[in-house]
């Protein structure tokens, strides 16, 4: 049996690799849009599941996940410019927001035609310190803020501005590992059986 991961996250993917994982990188190309009325949680769990599905096949087992930041239940995406960036930013200055993973892992039981579908979600409250304005010019100009949900990345520069994590460190990079292995031990497989 492969490992697939269903995502084009090159942090989802290090944290793989990190564990010491033989596995291939297939994401899978979903319409990513958030449905009227759906909760931050309910959102990531379902584009989770949609991108394993998307990309399930036989003798796979296909992880999937998706991550958004919700403050105060409004979603906030990657920033499309550094004003956007900046407004992000600013929002998150001195408050606390949550950071929801949706997890799906897919496989298909030898005698099934159709694919068995597990999913779970994580959420992490980070609080973040008062930042101030040139703080936040500064972590524009290094780039980063463009590809990631909510406009930062803890493993990253960004790490300065977090005052407290409640909840898993990994979830808040885009993988809860913990969540991982148990939800690939309910499909009777243990995530280690993939080691390189």
């Amino acid at each position: 049996m492969r490992l697939v991961l269903a995502s084009a996250s090159p942090r989802r993917r290090e944290l793989l690799a990190d564990l010491g994982l033989a596995f291939e990188v297939r994401p899978a190309d979903i319409d990513e849009s958030v449905r009227a009325g759906e909760s931050g949680t309910t959102y990531v769990e379902r584009l989770a599941r949609e991108k394993a599905l998307a990309m399930a096949a036989p003798d796979e087992l296909v992880l999937a996940a998706d991550t958004t930041v919700d403050l105060d239940g409004d979603l906030l995406g990657k920033p499309v410019d550094a004003d956007d960036a900046r407004a992000l930013m600013r929002r998150l200055s001195d408050s606390t927001h949550h950071v929801h993973t949706g997890v799906a892992a897919v496989t298909f039981d030898p005698d099934a035609s159709s694919p068995r579908v597990l999913s779970t979600v994580v959420t992490t409250a980070v609080t973040f310190a008062p930042v101030p304005d040139e703080w936040i010019d500064w972590y524009i100009d290094t780039g980063e803020p463009f590809d990631k949900a909510g406009g930062y990345g803890m493993q990253g520069a960004a790490a300065i501005f977090v005052h407290r994590i409640d909840g898993s460190p990994s979830n808040v990079i885009g993988l809860p590992l913990d969540a991982v292995a148990a939800l690939v031990r309910r499909a009777g497989l243990d995530l280690f059986d993939f080691a390189r």
